[in-house]
């Protein structure tokens, strides 16, 4: 399955080649009416949670009377000019993050962020800078997954630690196991010292979530590790997330994404809508954990998930 879905890929990167989709100045296209097609071509950006949602997006709109095939394409720079050319009709994407994307590919690197930690700002932002390219984003569910904090639970008991305010709040001098750029993004370090006075004293670049930065604050080496709200393994190295109460990260909300003329019509947006009062970013956590530590198949989980929530016959 591994090596078809690779030539599968290839073939679609051959045979777009250059391809961006409609020119901006084709608005004849863009306008056009939302299309239906039957056979709908669902992108997965590679890692686990995207292989899961592209699944459960599958499953949902097969359900619904669609046919679909899931492809995987790892790469934004690529699966994103696939999508709006009509190669890809639908991925699952991140509010904010792809606002900020679509920003900077419009507007260039240097312009302002178009994500805010406010959800209904970003999505006019988002559906804004989407809708010029042939694109339709659906509305956003309850899952978000932004970057987040953990401590270990002793750590926070000890402290009386619920939230990020609390640990500024304490005085505590915090060790952050983190990426390189924590130094300078405003979400991690500057942000932090910022909107909650934490007392970073400095950054250990052990990545974002991996698991060396984990076994680093649970020894004590550091106080406190950036990872996501869907990490699925935070319990197994016995730390546990601080709130982020006053939204320093971003409305990473996930949302689906479709190409308008191939998939902008109400039936897709009624079969993938049903998922969006169940999903919670704590299931999103729960799906990763059975795959990645349970190594089950994303097709298999997904399923399961959808009949367990009645969604799927």
């Amino acid at each position: 399955m591994r090596g078809r879905t690779a030539l599968a890929a290839l073939a679609l990167l051959m045979l777009g080649g250059c391809a961006t989709g409609p020119a901006l100045e084709h608005r004849g296209q863009v306008t056009a009416p939302p299309g239906d097609s039957r056979h709908l071509t669902i992108g997965s950006a590679g890692f686990t949670e995207s292989d899961l949602l592209a699944q459960l997006y599958a499953q949902l709109l097969n359900q619904a009377g669609y046919r679909t095939s899931v492809l995987t394409v790892a790469n934004r720079e690529l699966y994103e000019p696939a999508l709006e050319s009509g190669q890809i009709d639908v991925v699952p994407e991140y509010a904010a993050t792809f606002a900020d994307w679509l920003d900077a590919k419009t507007h260039g690197a240097g312009a302002r962020t178009a994500g805010s930690p406010d959800l209904a700002a970003t999505m006019r932002a988002l559906r804004g800078l989407a809708a010029p390219r042939g694109l339709t984003v659906l509305p956003p569910g309850r899952a978000v997954d932004q970057n987040a904090f953990a401590v270990t639970a002793a750590y926070a008991r000890r402290h009386r630690l619920r939230t990020l305010s609390d640990l500024g709040a304490s005085r505590l001098k915090v060790r952050l196991a983190a990426g390189d750029e924590c130094v300078q993004r405003p979400y991690c370090a500057p942000g932090l010292r910022k909107v909650y006075g934490i007392d970073i004293t400095g950054i250990d670049p052990k990545g974002v979530g991996t698991t060396q930065a984990k076994r680093a604050v649970q020894t004590g080496r550091d106080q406190m590790v950036l990872t996501t709200t869907t990490d699925a393994t935070l319990g197994s190295f016995g730390l546990v997330l601080l709130a982020d109460d006053k939204r320093l990260q971003n409305a990473d909300y996930v949302v689906p994404v479709v190409n308008r003329s191939r998939a902008g019509g109400p039936g897709v947006a009624k079969a993938l809508g049903r998922l969006n009062d169940v999903l919670t970013t704590g299931d999103l956590a729960a799906m990763n954990q059975r795959v990645d530590s349970w190594r089950r198949l994303p097709a298999d989980v997904a399923r399961t998930y959808l009949k367990d929530k009645d969604l799927l016959k």
